[in-house]
């Protein structure tokens, strides 16, 4: 059941939804699929109203159906790799196994680290379109307050070149940033917010 409740931007998300998906869509169809074998047994016939509800009751189960295959096409976060980022992010603020939604592009970002004015992530997606996807990730942190250079790497290494400067360097990069608590997270501090903010436009 643990593998169930992963949250969202941590490693080994996209293995959890994938499994939640799946039981959910089942449970979703099979309720539907029920009612109307209930109303062919009882009536000898499909006209029947059982059948309505059946048809209303795929509904939801169609569109649960549609995040379930867009999780499914998603590959989790390579446990090496993951353990080299992590050693290298220090105590960065990091979310993992993102999939952004920018309208009808869909991008997985492997890891996103967030320092001061720094959004830095990284893709395994070979055709992935970073500039813009940087440009809608920046756009929807402008709307939300947040002024950040945002910067997405398709090579490993640069990657972790780059988060582990950051690291080196968080308490000076950071000091002096003015930040109001945000009241839909107000316990947390201006780059974990920002990171909440960027999960809430990923699958």
């Amino acid at each position: 059941m643990k593998k169930l409740k992963i949250s969202k931007g941590k490693p080994g998300y996209i293995h959890s939804q994938k499994i939640k998906r799946s039981i959910i869509t089942a449970v979703l169809f099979a309720i539907p699929l029920g009612i109307f074998f209930i109303g062919l047994f009882e009536t000898k016939t499909r006209l029947n109203l059982f059948t309505f509800v059946a048809i209303l009751g795929c509904l939801p189960a169609a569109r649960s159906a549609v995040g379930m295959i867009m999780m499914l096409m998603q590959k989790p976060l390579d446990r090496e790799v993951y353990e080299k980022i992590r050693k290298r992010a220090g105590d960065l603020t990091m979310a993992y196994e993102l999939v952004i939604t920018a309208y009808d592009k869909n991008t997985p970002i492997e890891a996103i680290a967030v320092c001061g004015p720094h959004v830095v992530g990284y893709t395994t997606k070979a055709n992935a379109d970073c500039a813009y996807v940087e440009k809608h990730i920046r756009d929807i942190l402008k709307g939300n307050g947040y002024r950040e250079d945002v910067k997405l790497f398709k090579d490993l290494k640069p990657f972790l070149d780059r988060i582990g400067g950051l690291a080196a360097r968080r308490a000076e990069i950071e000091e002096g940033i003015e930040f109001t608590p945000n009241e839909t997270y107000p316990d947390l501090g201006r780059s974990e917010v920002i990171k909440h903010t960027i999960m809430a436009i990923s699958l």
